[in-house]
């Protein structure tokens, strides 16, 4: 393997000088996060996906829940100050984030959206997100991502 790949994720993460790892995996498609996550033997609990929805006043958010999770759309909805959020058309994600689909990551998106974390997070030193790209994943600590995007930490899964 040549010279390693850096995502824009990456790129923004040395920019800000935020310690993290990758983690490089064989995958040609997308598949979910708990695929991922069996087939490299991670836990759920410390694997997250990021999630990127609309709102009624048309503005965009991403939050970022653990990959056995389901968004709480009340919930975020509240987190972030909306009537109302839903998720955003696949169709629209590539032309707003600059990622594709089982790529996606809060870090290094076109535009910096209002981010949430789920607050189960705080429970582990690292945690795993996508590294901007299909098969590569970044670890780092919590606080560090939410430094990164200017996240804020909130209860925003179903319960």
């Amino acid at each position: 393997m040549g010279k390693e790949v850096k995502t824009n994720a990456m790129r923004m993460l040395d920019q800000k000088k935020i310690p993290y790892r990758v983690n490089l995996y064989e995958c040609d498609e997308f598949v979910d996060g708990i695929t991922v996550a069996d087939l490299l033997g991670q836990p759920y609990e410390s694997s997250f996906k990021t999630l990127v929805t609309v709102g009624k006043s048309g503005g965009h958010y991403v939050f970022v829940v653990p990959i056995a999770e389901e968004l709480d759309f009340k919930k975020c909805a509240r987190a972030v100050g909306e009537k109302a959020v839903e998720m955003i058309h696949l169709k629209d994600l590539t032309p707003l984030t600059g990622y594709i689909r089982g790529g996606c990551t809060a870090i290094g998106m076109k535009k910096q959206f209002p981010t949430v974390i789920h607050e189960s997070a705080r429970d582990f030193a690292e945690i795993i997100v996508s590294g901007g790209r299909i098969g590569a994943q970044i670890i780092l600590s919590p606080e560090d991502l939410a430094k990164a995007v200017n996240a804020r930490f909130a209860d925003i899964v179903k319960e």
